[in-house]
């Protein structure tokens, strides 16, 4: 594939020298992996003979995007007239996902899922499924069958909730066990113990959650967190000896590299500073936190030099809008903009790329093009629409370009996803 390539082979908030951009580079992949990226000058001899080279004029070619927080079993009740957070679980939420007990629905939501990713090129998402383990096999056999490197888990929820969706701390563990063995390193995915949040799950749960996270090195936690006021304060009334929402998660050992809390908008300075120093990692979802009013996520405190944390963007479909994370980059500038903080491109893609891998601890394998890394890529088209051809025809660098592209783009501007190399969404020109 020869085009336009960016990329990042350090952190923007904290390097002047993080972007890669080469205006004519070549990627060469093999057996699903990057064998050479550079200059096309100096990378074009590492083509086998009789292979052809792909040219992408005027686009420009990127990692595939990371979705550090979603649901796949919410794709249904994407766009539900909005209310504030417990009340949206209680009247979307929890009616929705009974449905995943049905195997058959399951897959086929699946599918719709898979979908919508790759269409918006979203080539790795970790994800929460829904109680019922049809419902993680559904999720990891279309993976499977898409080639892409997910991440997913089982709920495990015991009060709180509607009877039908209710595990117990027991059958939470065996259920969740039963998975790990049968998907976590099965070809390209991965496996996250997945409480839904603190007030869902007894103490019990919490602990059994523990075990299984730490009983399976490689494994990812993944849950929610200060999210909206009124759950802060619902957890306070139900964890009273704890110091505060994230402490709860701390008490029980479900912080730490390869943990991810969604949200974490209401996080005071002392919690930021607890997260960094665990290597926790926050999923930013400001479409989500938008839609349901939950408050505005502080990413200028979140990579603070002082006590940085790990973040990536996250679509939190379905109270997230859109499955694009180019939508998702022009809210979360939105949202930082009221915060009085200007979220450049190159931040704003980084958390979409190298951010979301660091966020994952996958940066060895996703989130940049760098030979020996995972060919999952994009080619974006700054000409998708007539008014973005019009815009970008008169930007005078590529960080202006970038700028315009995550401000005025949906899933037109993808126009192919690569997930190992091969073809896997190709934009029906109309």
């Amino acid at each position: 594939m020869r085009g336009h390539a960016v990329s990042f082979k350090d952190d923007p908030f904290h390097s002047d020298d993080a972007l890669v951009d080469i205006e004519d580079a070549l990627i060469v992949c093999e057996g699903g992996i990057i064998t050479a990226f550079g200059p096309y000058e100096e990378t074009k001899d590492a083509v086998p003979p009789g292979v052809e080279i792909v040219h992408r004029p005027g686009s420009v070619l990127c990692p595939g995007f990371i979705d550090t927080h979603v649901h796949y079993v919410q794709t249904g009740i994407i766009g539900a007239f909005g209310s504030q957070l417990i009340d949206w679980l209680n009247h979307y939420t929890f009616i929705e996902e009974q449905r995943f007990a049905d195997a058959d629905h399951a897959a086929e939501v699946a599918r719709v899922y898979f979908d919508e990713l790759l269409r918006n090129g979203t080539t790795t998402a970790l994800t929460f499924c829904a109680v019922y383990p049809e419902s993680v096999d559904a999720f990891f056999e279309e993976s499977q069958r898409r080639g892409t490197r997910m991440i997913g888990g089982k709920v495990l929820m015991d009060r709180n909730a509607p009877d039908a969706l209710l595990d117990t701390a027991q059958t939470g563990y065996d259920d969740s066990k039963a998975l790990i063995e049968r998907w976590h390193g099965n070809g390209r995915q991965l496996y996250a113990v997945t409480p839904r949040f603190a007030p869902t799950s007894t103490p019990e749960q919490l602990e059994a959650a523990s075990a299984l996270w730490h009983e399976h090195p490689g494994t990812f936690q993944h849950t929610h967190v200060s999210e909206n006021v009124g759950e802060i304060q619902w957890v306070r009334s139900l964890f009273p000896e704890r110091s505060g929402y994230l402490d709860v998660y701390d008490h029980y050992g479900l912080l730490g590299r390869r943990s991810v809390l969604a949200h974490g908008v209401h996080l005071t300075a002392a919690e930021r500073r607890r997260v960094s120093e665990t290597g926790t990692a926050i999923a930013h979802c400001p479409t989500s936190n938008l839609f349901l009013g939950s408050g505005l996520f502080h990413v200028h405190e979140a990579k603070d030099s002082r006590h940085p944390m790990h973040v990536g963007l996250g679509t939190d479909v379905g109270a997230g809008t859109s499955f694009s994370i180019l939508a998702t980059m022009n809210e979360a500038y939105k949202v930082a903009e009221l915060l009085s903080y200007p979220l450049n491109s190159l931040k704003s893609f980084y958390l979409a790329t190298l951010g979301g891998a660091r966020a994952l601890d996958l940066d060895d394998k996703i989130g940049s093009l760098e030979v020996g890394k995972e060919a999952d890529f994009l080619v974006l088209d700054p000409a998708a629409t007539p008014l973005l051809a019009f815009r970008t025809s008169t930007v005078e660098s590529t960080e202006e370009l970038l700028f315009v592209l995550s401000i005025m783009s949906d899933d037109r501007t993808v126009a192919a996803t690569y997930v190992g190399g091969t073809l896997v969404h190709e934009r029906k020109e109309s």
